[in-house]
């Protein structure tokens, strides 16, 4: 087993226990908000650890270029994905909200 591919193993271990620690505080979240919270997390640590492996092991070819853009879309617009929905769970919750 080469450097890389250790590497690579290590990252990727990391990367899915980040993604199941965020699902466990999904699960165990009482509220919307409170669950957002959890679920908005999965795009940054967890994502980047991936990204990581995946430049590790292709480098800078199309598959790298892209899981760059993928990552890059899901760091970017995830906030506004949790705003839209933050907001519209408490427009459910309270019809008297106005944002």
């Amino acid at each position: 087993m080469q450097a890389a591919d250790l590497a690579v193993d290590i990252l990727l271990g990391l990367g899915v226990a980040a993604e199941l620690l965020c699902v466990a505080g999904v699960l165990a979240m009482r509220t919307t908000l409170d669950r957002l919270h959890y679920a908005a997390a999965t795009t940054t640590v967890p994502a980047f650890l991936i990204l990581a492996a995946v430049l590790i092991r292709e480098h800078l070819t199309s598959g790298g270029i892209e899981a760059i853009a993928a990552v890059g879309l899901l760091f970017l617009l995830n906030p506004a994905v949790v705003i839209t929905t933050a907001r519209a769970a408490q427009r459910a919750e309270d019809p008297s909200f106005d944002a």
